[in-house]
């Protein structure tokens, strides 16, 4: 991945706050929305209530994939939208985990709305550590990281919003 291939994925993933996270349901594949936010070093954070049928999902088997997308322009074709899709695992992140403060206060500072949901029992907090990420930034601009490079990536860019 070129060096602006890498700013673009950096743009991307910080600029959007929605994505589709795709889960296993009984051994099918099942895509469903999440709002998320990012921490330093690019893992995704969720909040997640356990009524939501992706959250049993992900406790179930913890690898998922997350696409994010760019919006659609009228004049950018659909198969030139810039997108990445991260392959990786979701870990559970309760209270005495020793990353809840940072996720937490990352989801917090993205959707300061949900401050409330905090307070339900239902609702937890997911990290999603990528293994892998495949980024297009439009036709003939595509690449692919480890977890590792992506993990470095992000973190050499200034903290996400």
């Amino acid at each position: 991945m070129d060096t602006h291939q890498a700013a673009a994925l950096r743009e991307l993933l910080c600029q959007q706050d929605v994505a589709a996270l795709g889960t296993l349901r009984r051994d099918e594949p099942f895509v469903s929305m999440v709002p998320y936010a990012l921490l330093a070093d690019g893992v995704l954070v969720v909040h997640v209530s356990r009524l939501a049928t992706h959250t049993r999902d992900m406790e179930e088997h913890p690898g998922v994939s997350v696409m994010v997308m760019a919006p659609r322009a009228a004049d950018v074709a659909p198969q030139a939208l810039a997108r990445a899709t991260l392959q990786g695992d979701a870990l559970s992140c309760p209270r005495d985990d020793p990353h809840y403060a940072a996720a937490r206060q990352a989801y917090l500072a993205r959707f300061p709305d949900s401050e409330p949901l905090f307070g339900f029992a239902d609702f937890s907090l997911v990290r999603i550590v990528p293994r892998s990420v495949r980024f297009v930034g439009g036709f003939a601009q595509a690449g692919s990281l480890t977890g590792e490079d992506y993990a470095q990536l992000m973190s050499s860019a200034p903290t996400p919003p």
